[in-house]
């Protein structure tokens, strides 16, 4: 594990990441053509990504707003955050309440540079350059405690990272979960989706090419049934763990994730009131 000193700073245009692969699936600028190439090939498989990373997008805007106008949830905590898009979960959240504070963590230094860039004039927000399983780290960080009361409820996202970690006793998802589970105040939330598959061959193709194309920086493809682990313990809002695109959805019109050869998948946990 590495802290934040530790975490490489140079960006390095030739190999991909998971966030720039994002931010060109959502048709940003932050990208090389590593990234693009990356995209490309992994469509010739899975040709549903583009519009999966959009209804992702999409998910997670709706789970800010609904838990900031109907639950008064005024602190978040975003890991594996990606580059600066258009909604942010900051710019979601404000606009409802503007005294929000909200904490970004990722560990692609493309996206601290463009992040506090973003930011500068914004105190009520941060970009933390760390490891998304670093939890010590991570809610000890002086970012983090100036920006967000843990003897509050807040929101804890994990919006389509966790397929980017490995399996692992102490730093697998359910792991990390679990850890920032225990240091949340009763009618906090945790935010949780990834990408999963029922295919074994879809599955296998995915992994093993984001993690030779990442070099490493790859987890796995799940099946829901992992997915539903990392909630234990958590009360799960209604409609329950579902593809996300059908998740609260704006309309009945709303675009829906069509093609299924990999979805993603999970919702939203409360940690109980009574504990």
């Amino acid at each position: 594990m590495h802290s934040e000193k530790q975490l490489s700073t140079e960006i390095d245009a030739n190999v991909p990441t998971a966030a720039r692969m994002y931010d060109y699936y959502l048709g940003g600028k932050d990208n090389y053509a590593a990234d693009r190439a990356a995209c490309e090939e992994l469509d010739k498989v899975v040709p549903s990504t583009r519009r999966l990373a959009l209804n992702n997008r999409r998910f997670l805007q709706r789970v800010v707003r609904t838990l900031s106008e109907e639950y008064g949830i005024r602190q978040y905590l975003d890991h594996g955050s990606g580059l600066p898009t258009q909604d942010n979960v900051h710019q979601v959240a404000q606009r409802i309440d503007p005294t929000t504070h909200v904490v970004y963590v990722d560990n692609d230094p493309m996206v601290l540079v463009h992040g506090r860039a973003l930011l500068e004039q914004d105190e009520r927000t941060s970009v933390i350059h760390a490891d998304m399983r670093e939890t010590d780290l991570i809610f000890d960080h002086p970012d983090t405690k100036r920006l967000i009361d843990f003897s509050e409820p807040v929101c804890v996202l994990f919006n389509s990272v966790f397929h980017c970690i490995p399996d692992s006793d102490t730093n697998g998802p359910i792991a990390v979960a679990r850890r920032v589970r225990e240091r949340l105040a009763p009618g906090s939330f945790m935010v949780m989706c990834q990408l999963v598959s029922e295919d074994p061959e879809v599955r296998d193709f995915v992994t093993n090419f984001m993690d030779q194309a990442t070099q490493g920086h790859w987890g796995r493809v799940r099946e829901e049934k992992d997915v539903a682990a990392y909630f234990e313990g958590l009360e799960i809002l209604e409609p329950g763990l579902v593809e996300v695109s059908t998740w609260r959805p704006d309309t009945d019109v709303a675009p829906r994730q069509l093609t299924q050869e990999w979805i993603e998948f999970g919702g939203v946990g409360r940690i109980p009131l009574e504990k």
